[in-house]
């Protein structure tokens, strides 16, 4: 009798964590889902570098709240600002051609996207909506309180 109690509790522990996660996926996989569902793109732009980065994570991203209301109005991205990922957006393909394997846990090249977007500092989140247009820019780091309202 004790072991299924503490099956069924473990279970439903794994769907609460499960519950309180953001949906990250990548640009171009965002931009594919964007073509079906019609969701605007709410994109994190972070470095691996960037404590106040890190600091969203643990404190905004995780709770509850901003995780419902993220994943239920968007297609959410998590973007390395000086990462190596490829993906074409309107028209046009962007890379990184300064990024370097070896600083990769470090400072690195200046991804283009992040130059398209303007981000003028880390962390910022965007927003781009289906017509491929960028709607809103938010600077710096958020608590949920300061966050949910710009969603």
């Amino acid at each position: 009798m004790k072991k299924s109690i503490l099956l069924v509790l473990f279970t439903m522990a794994c769907f609460v964590s499960q519950a309180q996660e953001i949906k990250w996926m990548s640009m171009k996989d965002a931009l594919t889902a964007q073509k079906k569902n019609k969701k605007p793109i709410f994109i994190d732009i972070y470095t691996v570098w960037c404590g106040p980065c890190k600091m969203l994570d643990k404190n905004t991203f995780s709770d509850a709240k901003v995780v419902k209301e993220i994943n239920e109005k968007y297609n959410a991205v998590k973007f390395n600002a000086e990462g190596n990922e490829e993906f074409q957006f309107g028209g046009k393909l962007y890379k990184n051609p300064d990024y370097q394997e070896a600083r990769k846990t470090s400072r690195n090249g200046i991804h283009q996207f992040t130059s398209y977007l303007q981000v003028p500092g880390y962390p910022t989140m965007a927003v781009i909506d289906s017509e491929g247009k960028i709607t809103k820019g938010i600077v710096g780091y958020k608590t949920p309180d300061q966050l949910l309202p710009e969603l």
